[in-house]
């Protein structure tokens, strides 16, 4: 026996419960408190949370599998699809729609129940074109392992180490439908619980051809969403595994070539989880921040390029404010950023820092 599924008792995954009952307590805890502030806020700061939470985490799931996403892009699709308007709507691109498309099911349809022709839909949504990369695969169906067994290889050419190999694409049918039975019966089975062993699961699975990560961080997304019972995100466990990215793909590993008892696989899941929730004060802080400056500002009067810089500034925006990013993000002249920057300088709004080529501009405290 080399792989988790080849054991003889495959599918009876168990665990100490001693070893995560305190997690789960801390988790559940923390869960409170975190929604409990949330809820104590308006809708509409609730509101840019979510957008800012489901933004960060789109972004980085994808990042795990090497794919990076505009962020001001996604933004504007999950803006757009939620009905909150940021002004100055962007064209975007079918892959980034359909990311956003599956994303957006997982969460705000959480209790809507699994299905084969679901999953397939979400593995459709991220691959419009059929195509991943230069590659043909298929979509709209499981795998057929037409050039091989599906394995997980890290390496050059000739050198190739194998670290895992999922089951033959003709066992698929029947362990898809195991998985999503699973995901739609009600057990006593603790929804933390059942959210670490479904993406353990799906991953060792491997259905398709390409983007088994992206769609077990949906489903973990999915069953987050059940125990909070909430269309609202405010943590991002992908943002977190991101940040742990190679303990993430080691603890997976071992766990799958290890026996049915998943306990470290659990305790690693429900760390993170746990360290998800408590970091995302980080991002709650910047909404609360973006509010109060434009109830401070309510009376001030902005044109359009100034509002749509200023809500850059005040999130994740990366590097210096300089004249020739304000040109470049809102398609206009340097001639017009200066007067742009000048006035809200004039408005006690922005610092000058810097001299010369480095002049860059701040937000006054």
């Amino acid at each position: 026996m080399e792989y988790i599924y080849e054991n003889p008792d495959w599918h009876s995954f168990r665990w100490c419960g001693d070893k995560i009952q305190k997690l789960l307590f801390d988790i559940k805890k923390a869960q409170g408190y975190l929604f409990g502030k949330m809820d104590s806020l308006g809708f509409d700061i609730k509101n840019n949370a979510l957008l800012q939470v489901l933004t960060e985490n789109i972004i980085k799931s994808s990042e795990i599998e090497g794919q990076f996403l505009d962020k001001h892009l996604v933004r504007s699709s999950v803006a757009r699809r939620l009905g909150i308007d940021i002004g100055g709507e962007t064209g975007v691109s079918g892959d980034i729609e359909g990311v956003v498309e599956m994303m957006l099911d997982a969460t705000q349809d959480y209790s809507k129940e699994m299905s084969k022709e679901r999953i397939i839909g979400w593995h459709a949504s991220l691959f419009p074109t059929g195509y991943s990369g230069m590659y043909k695969i298929n979509v709209g169906n499981y795998r057929i392992d037409e050039l091989g067994p599906m394995q997980v290889v890290s390496g050059y050419t000739g050198k190739e180490k194998v670290h895992y190999e999922a089951p033959r694409a003709e066992l698929l049918e029947k362990e898809m439908n195991e998985l999503i039975s699973y995901i739609n019966t009600e057990k006593e089975t603790d929804y933390l619980i059942q959210a670490g062993i479904v993406h353990l699961w799906f991953v060792i699975l491997h259905p398709f051809d390409d983007g088994n990560g992206r769609i077990a961080r949906a489903l973990t997304d999915m069953i987050l969403s059940r125990s909070d019972d909430s269309k609202f995100r405010f943590y991002s466990m992908s943002v977190q595994i991101q940040k742990n990215r190679k303990n993430y793909y080691e603890i997976l590993e071992k766990t799958q070539k290890g026996s049915m008892d998943i306990t470290n696989w659990l305790v690693w899941f429900l760390e993170n989880l746990l360290a998800a929730i408590k970091s995302s004060g980080e991002i709650t802080d910047k909404v609360l921040q973006k509010a109060e400056f434009w109830q401070k500002h309510a009376n001030t009067v902005f044109n359009e390029r100034q509002i749509k810089v200023l809500n850059r500034f005040l999130e994740n925006f990366e590097g210096n404010l300089t004249t020739t990013k304000w040109a470049k993000m809102c398609n206009c002249s340097q001639d017009t950023a200066n007067l742009d920057i000048n006035d809200l300088i004039n408005k006690k709004i922005l610092n000058k820092a810097g001299k010369g080529r480095a002049t860059h501009y701040l937000l006054r405290k």
